[in-house]
């Protein structure tokens, strides 16, 4: 699987596959507690509160150092911090954005590999509300998250960068296509849902799809939902420059990073039994206020050996789900001008089929392995193809016969893709296999755990593990740090879910 990095920073960690450059951002430091902060912080910084940010506390670890081409890490030791995160993907890193830039807390991340090497950086980018359902237990937080994205985009806009070139920021706008009555049907009444809850969103016949997508197959029976406002990104980018800015935060003893670094148990006050660090394999890290689980397909297994002589009862059903992409690099002979999604993702997304959905399904020794058409240019020109669904356990092994599916299913689509065998792009092919932290009832365990309230749980996002990360990390930010919710937290919690 692709892992990128940025050559521009001599600390960034060594695990680069990908041939594209991420220039180093001038930072900015300043904090803005009204409205969502940009990258490097908001433009209206203010000397009060920069000057406290700049001076550290008592107990806060010394400013860690890195040469050469190792990732950064405090170095080994015995060190405090107010929050130690699990977890070095798109939320655990979110999460540490969201304290350093909203308040003066000192951050740690630690994880067992390193950033974006799990379900994030296999995908294949998209922040779409298409297939989200307006009322739906996750719709006020892909919304958040949604307007998050976007102001994001737009603040590195503001500072002078090209959101394009830094995180693959592209408004491609989304078609969900049908290619059934009963699928158009499902996109019509999508349209309407999306539109009473206020977004831009028309469905296409398919003389007018056909005019969008001209190298589409279309046929009388087709339709789609079109949202021209839904975006992509590339998430290794975008994680690249995440880290940037939290790392510039290391200066001032807030931040330190401790990856290929395994937690190995929880530590605890003899007396009340509260969690007050993490031991890893060489550190122990010690947390003031919260230690936030947010280690994706991994956190169930995680929280049951950290919880296992604890007495509490904690059991955290998130599976493994695995996916594969196909990527074919510098793909030209393809006109493609949105992203588009086959109507059958939607219960692609949650293993059961709709009434006459042409997904294809195969049962596959209880994998219940689903194949769904995702096609998408991504920043660099590259073809991103997809999807596929299985319950594999962790196994992260490339599946030729899936591979194959893929590719069958998008010639489907695309009948110019049958001209050229996938034999006659070994050369310059990628494939993406992540895995993907799945809930039984579709939605995110994001809160404290009863009991321990210091102790907190993001995860089970599944495949929106990035559409959602802002909104993520805003909420449990807003937990430790006491504020009002900005969205109901209720359907996330962990009482009755998990314990």
């Amino acid at each position: 699987m692709a892992i990128a990095s940025t050559s521009s920073s001599s600390c960034s960690p060594p695990y680069s596959h990908r041939n594209y450059v991420v220039s180093a951002p001038k930072f900015r430091l300043s904090y803005s507690f009204g409205k969502q902060p940009s990258f490097f912080g908001s433009k209206n910084m203010t000397k009060k509160l920069l000057t406290s940010a700049e001076k550290p506390r008592s107990g806060r670890p010394d400013p860690f150092t890195c040469s050469g081409s190792d990732p950064i890490r405090a170095s080994a030791s015995s060190q405090t911090f107010d929050v130690v995160i699990v977890g070095a993907g798109i939320i655990g890193l979110t999460v540490a954005r969201q304290l350093l830039l909203g308040s003066d807390l000192s951050v740690a991340v630690v994880d067992k590999a390193v950033p974006c090497s799990g379900a994030t950086g296999a995908g294949q980018g998209y922040l779409w509300m298409a297939n989200k359902t307006p009322g739906s237990d996750i719709w006020e937080l892909a919304m958040r998250s949604h307007e998050l994205w976007r102001g994001l985009a737009e603040s590195l806009r503001e500072q002078g960068m090209d959101p394009l070139e830094h995180m693959g920021w592209k408004n491609t706008g989304s078609l969900l296509i049908g290619r059934t009555p009963e699928e158009v049907g499902v996109l019509k009444r999508q349209v309407k849902l999306l539109q009473d809850a206020g977004l831009r969103s028309e469905y296409l016949s398919a003389s007018d799809l056909l005019s969008k997508e001209p190298a589409l197959m279309v046929d009388n029976d087709s339709g789609a939902a079109f949202l021209p406002d839904d975006c992509q990104l590339d998430a290794q980018r975008t994680v690249d420059i995440i880290l940037k800015a939290n790392r510039h935060f290391s200066s001032k003893a807030r931040y330190a990073e401790f990856f290929n670094d395994p937690v190995t148990s929880l530590l605890r006050a003899g007396s009340s039994g509260k969690v007050i660090g993490v031991q890893t394999v060489k550190n122990t890290l010690y947390s003031n206020k919260a230690i936030v689980v947010a280690a994706g397909c991994w956190s169930g297994s995680l929280v049951q050996d950290l919880f296992r002589d604890s007495g509490i009862l904690l059991d955290v059903p998130v599976e493994p789900r695995k996916g594969h992409l196909l990527v074919l690099k510098n793909f030209s002979f393809l006109q493609l001008n949105h992203a588009l999604m086959e109507a059958g993702y939607l219960d692609h997304e949650t293993a059961t089929q709709l009434p006459g959905s042409s997904t294809s399904v195969i049962s596959d020794h209880g994998q219940n392995l689903s194949i769904s058409m995702t096609v998408t240019l991504d920043a660099i020109g590259n073809l991103v193809i997809g999807s596929s669904r299985q319950f594999a356990g962790f196994s992260t092994e490339v599946e030729e016969s899936v591979i194959n599916l893929i590719w069958e299913r998008a010639m489907d689509f695309f009948p110019k893709l049958r001209e050229q065998p996938l034999s006659d792009f070994i050369g310059r092919r990628e494939v993406r296999v992540g895995l993907r932290p799945y809930m039984h009832d579709g939605k995110p365990v994001i809160g404290p755990v009863p009991g321990l309230s210091n102790v907190l749980l993001a995860t089970g996002h599944e495949g929106g593990g990035l559409s959602m990360a802002l909104g993520t990390a805003e909420m449990v930010a807003d937990m430790v740090l006491g504020n009002p919710e900005k969205v109901n937290s209720a359907p996330f919690a962990v009482q009755g879910r998990c314990c």
